[in-house]
């Protein structure tokens, strides 16, 4: 094939080229067939034959602003007319204007900022920062949970706690996790009820610090994202922050796909006015116009670098054009009321969702807050037994979830499918309307599913 495309055969060519040359992520590769998408604007992505799909996961669950922001778009532009980029050593304007936006948002604790261009790396440089803050004492070990996503690099890998870190099987790259039951109702680990449970999740966790002993931090998503929306008990988050001051270990959490408004709040740790030592985000921060992360940090963290080396930094950090995207991001989300508004249209999704389970057998749980939800499928409603496991995604098997989402994109609708749930999670400015198109697709596309229910 000539390294030359003309722009009549591009469109036809660009999704052969694309699977020939390049990795589609977290899959074999003889499967891939990406669709070719050349335009997105509002709550809808076009492909190339012309047809529009409501976006009714924001992509990954980062597009929360929508496509074609201008404000976002010409922020971009206008820092790149007036500084693309310097070396992180230098202050900007833009730099300092982003640390003071941010101080109106993010948890009053949070004073120091860190910023790389992923969620993987906010969360890699969380734990890096606190195994040099433990380096005398000794406190190397992380606590994590079996449920969680955070990241596909070395460190991050090894925190995340699904099927994904035993197929990179990357045992010993980052010793010192230990990872423990999340706060999942629906499927309790301890086999227990809520609320007569007492949150044994949570109290598990003090358990651990007593008895693994040398533990630094403890990192949680405050909301379980691709691993199915698990939001925990209101009494979880104030406990685990309880019992990680009690024996003064860092409480980092990764709000990466949870916050910028996602859950109706600015960050989901401000539903239960928890304060972390440490919060990692990314996503949202631009509405994913332009890759950003952020990892803040409290003021102990802070005053005990002033003196002690900062052993952590990229070519790209604090990048320019990332950080004029931030501060119009921001000041979208603001001047739009977009936080209030997830609450509100939020509050109808959920209860459109929850309509869907009288109808459709295959529904074993619907959860969520805000705009940030999940639909659990099953095979028997009784027992919970799934459509399918783990081992099928990394098999390459046909997925039940995966059959349901393609007649959603029949039907114009794109989701976010993974092994026995979907994650609903559309743009902060969807309308009633277009909530209830997606909600529609669903609900035709999941008699799929209902036909294979075993009663």
């Amino acid at each position: 094939m000539s390294s030359s495309i003309d722009n009549a055969n591009l469109l036809e060519e660009v999704s052969d080229i694309t699977k020939k040359l390049t990795y589609g992520t977290w899959r074999k590769q003889a499967s891939w067939k990406p669709l070719t998408v050349v335009d997105a604007e509002g709550c809808y992505f076009v492909d190339s034959s012309g047809k529009r799909y409501l976006d009714f996961s924001s992509q990954l669950m980062c597009s929360n602003l929508g496509h074609k922001n201008k404000r976002v778009i010409e922020a971009i532009k206008r820092q790149a007319e007036k500084l693309a980029y310097v070396s992180p050593a230098f202050a900007t304007e833009v730099r300092a204007k982003l640390s003071q936006k941010l101080k109106e948002v993010l948890p009053k604790n949070l004073t120091k900022y860190f910023f790389a261009t992923s969620g993987t790396e906010a969360n890699e440089a969380a734990v890096k920062i606190v195994r040099m803050f433990y380096k005398k004492e000794g406190k190397t070990k992380i606590i994590s949970r079996y449920n969680s996503y955070h990241g596909s690099t070395a460190a991050s890998i090894e925190l995340t706690g699904d099927f994904r870190r035993i197929a990179v099987n990357s045992t010993g790259a980052f010793p010192g996790v230990v990872h423990v039951p999340d706060p999942y109702c629906y499927r309790c680990p301890f086999g227990l009820s809520y609320p007569e449970c007492g949150v044994a999740c949570a109290e598990f966790i003090e358990y651990v610090i007593k008895n693994e002993g040398n533990v630094g931090a403890v990192i949680v998503e405050s909301v379980t994202g691709t691993n199915g929306v698990i939001v925990p008990p209101k009494e979880y988050m104030p406990r685990l922050r309880e019992i990680t001051k009690e024996h003064d270990v860092f409480l980092i959490t990764d709000e990466v796909m949870s916050g910028w408004g996602r859950t109706g709040e600015w960050f989901a740790v401000d539903h239960w006015g928890v304060k972390p030592d440490i919060l990692t985000t990314a996503k949202g921060i631009t509405g994913a116009y332009i890759p950003l992360s952020l990892t803040a940090t409290s003021e102990k963290l802070a005053q005990f670098f002033e003196h002690n080396y900062f052993a952590h930094g990229h070519t790209y950090e604090a990048h320019p054009l990332t950080l004029a995207a931030a501060v119009a991001a921001i000041e979208e989300y603001q001047e739009n009321n977009l936080i209030e508004r997830a609450k509100t249209i939020g509050k109808y999704l959920g209860e459109r969702l929850t309509e869907l389970k009288a109808k459709h057998p295959s529904i074993g749980d619907v959860r969520g807050i805000g705009l940030f939800w999940a639909v659990e499928i099953v095979k028997n409603r009784s027992t919970k037994q799934p459509f399918n496991t783990y081992q099928d995604k990394l098999e390459g098997l046909p997925l039940m979830t995966d059959k349901v989402a393609s007649a959603m994109m029949k039907d114009g609708v794109y989701v976010n499918s993974w092994i026995s749930h979907f994650v609903i999670a559309p743009p902060l400015i969807i309308t009633q309307e277009e909530v209830d198109k997606g909600v529609e697709a669903l609900d035709k596309a999941l008699k799929l599913a209902d036909m294979e229910v075993v009663e």
